[in-house]
């Protein structure tokens, strides 16, 4: 399932099974609550700031449940360009930044560009990604 929420120039995509809740599109100083609000519907309010401030935000999704395209271009936001780096975040997924393929155990395969978080703790429903379950069963690793 996706959500989509426009402005004149952009759409911001939202997946929600993606979406682990790690707060950075809206909570501390490189957030933007004008526009990404959860306590208020919808949550998502693309008028609420300029386009580089929303694509920024969206950009440092970790789990890749927000990204956007071009209302002119109707096309999904282009690969970015750039070394694959893998950070392991403390009692949490571990997060790889870049260009991915990934392959499933069934052959198919899924492209995931930014940044990707996969599941550490061993409880996700959405594996080989992580949904945040890690925060509701104290992973320590």
């Amino acid at each position: 399932m996706e959500k989509k929420y426009s402005n004149k120039d952009i759409t911001i995509v939202w997946k929600p099974d993606a979406c682990i809740h790690s707060t950075k599109c809206w909570k501390g100083e490189n957030g933007l609550l004008s526009v990404f609000n959860p306590s208020v519907k919808p949550w998502i309010n693309a008028e609420g700031a300029t386009i580089e401030e929303i694509i920024k935000r969206i950009n440092n999704c970790p789990s890749g449940a927000l990204s956007y395209y071009s209302n002119q271009e109707q096309t999904p936001q282009e690969i970015i360009e750039t070394e694959q780096i893998v950070e392991v975040l403390s009692k949490g997924p571990l997060m790889v930044y870049g260009n991915l393929k990934i392959k499933n155990a069934d052959g198919t395969e899924i492209q995931r560009n930014k940044v990707t978080a996969f599941c550490r703790c061993g409880q996700s429903t959405n594996k080989p990604f992580c949904d945040g379950s890690h925060v509701k069963t104290d992973f320590e690793g």
